[in-house]
């Protein structure tokens, strides 16, 4: 499901005498036919439905309504290896530079006090797709080009397909169990809430779900919210899919972030530290899991490790830890659920780069500028 930039393009298609997409910026009054492959119109002057036809050169259409948008003609058809044909959706904020008329987004995450929405699918037999809530984030307030964080929630999966990555675990969230991935589709780091069953309605926080994500050590406070978003992913077929109504509100009020991170206690007397180090490597790249545990007999409260990776590795991504890499100089810095280690006690976080050449693990590590030993 690796997906490229999704582009907007300002154009009309006239097919057959009539003209089938309208321009950016434009307002559907009436219902509204989408053919043209970047095409996308305006409803109830607060959002945005756009075709969004990216994965394949075969035709798709979608007729716009006041309260959302069917997918009519879906003549695309993909492997379900690959990437799905399309990705119709209604959406409120920005994205690649055309933003819902009147958006307060993008909006930093820590000065969000609520984030809801309300979505109704319909769905349809014999293809293959899957209903997809989109969340995008940034470091930075960002209204053009691809965004480093997706959060993705699967409401309903038909056929062989699956999200990026692999299954890390569950969450519960918005009254029922999902199944959360985790992964890299190249362009940007994605993390996946699947249903065990198809949902047709939902009224749910959209902040409960960013709040999980920054949990996991995927954001900070800072980044920020650029778009929610709401529609398919078909893989082959798809036509009478349907968004019958789509809603969404962002309000701000929440608490900025500090101007200077928390203070951070230095291990208590020696090797008050022990780091073990578990890697798993293929041709190309690398994964590592990190454990810290307090060896000392005072708490720590706020960690740092520092190390260096050895020549042609580079960190891609990570989770439940802030981590930067400055040439072979790599810093981890903990995130909030797991900055406090009694004596005895362990962190964890990983994550995930490109390799080149031979693997070979970093050899030693220094905490809060302490020295550590190795397990």
């Amino acid at each position: 499901m690796k997906r490229p930039l999704r582009a907007l393009v300002a154009t009309g298609l006239l097919l057959g005498g009539s003209i089938v997409a309208v321009a950016l910026g434009g307002t559907a009054s009436a219902d509204t036919q989408i053919c043209e492959q970047y095409g996308s119109t305006v409803i109830q002057s607060r959002y945005v439905v756009q075709n969004n036809r990216w994965g394949t050169t075969a035709q798709q259409c979608i007729n716009v309504t006041s309260t959302g948008f069917e997918i009519t003609t879906q003549n695309g058809s993909n492997p379900t290896n690959g990437a799905p044909t399309a990705y119709p959706s209604v959406f409120f904020g920005c994205h690649y530079t055309n933003c819902s008329p009147g958006t307060n987004l993008p909006i930093q995450v820590s000065q969000i006090s609520s984030a809801t929405s309300s979505i109704n699918y319909r769905y349809v037999s014999g293809a293959t797709y899957n209903a997809s809530y989109d969340i995008w984030l940034d470091p930075t307030p960002k209204t053009d080009g691809v965004n480093q964080m997706e959060i993705m929630i699967w409401l309903n999966r038909q056929g062989s397909i699956q999200p990026i990555g692999s299954v890390v675990g569950t969450a519960n969230l918005a009254g029922r169990t999902w199944e959360v991935w985790r992964g890299s589709n190249g362009s940007n780091n994605v993390i996946s809430y699947v249903a065990p069953s198809a949902i047709t309605s939902l009224n749910f926080s959209v902040l409960d779900f960013i709040n999980d994500v920054r949990n996991r050590g995927a954001i900070t406070n800072s980044w920020y919210l650029t778009s929610i978003q709401a529609g398919f992913e078909p893989w082959q077929g798809g036509a009478g899919l349907a968004v019958t109504s789509f809603s969404a509100a962002v309000n701000g009020g929440g608490t900025p972030p500090p101007t200077t991170p928390p203070p951070t206690t230095p291990p208590p007397g020696g090797a008050g530290c022990a780091v073990k180090y578990t890697p798993n490597s293929w041709n190309n790249g690398f994964t590592a899991d990190v454990q810290i545990t307090n060896t000392g007999s005072s708490a720590l409260n706020g960690w740092t490790l520092t190390y260096n990776l050895p020549s042609g590795q580079q960190v891609t991504n990570a989770w439940n830890a802030t981590v930067t890499q400055s040439g072979s100089a790599v810093t981890a810095r903990n995130v909030g659920h797991n900055g406090s280690v009694p004596p005895g006690g362990t962190a964890s976080f990983g994550y995930q780069g490109t390799l080149s050449g031979a693997y070979s693990s970093p050899t030693s590590f220094t905490l809060n500028g302490a020295a550590c030993s190795r397990t």
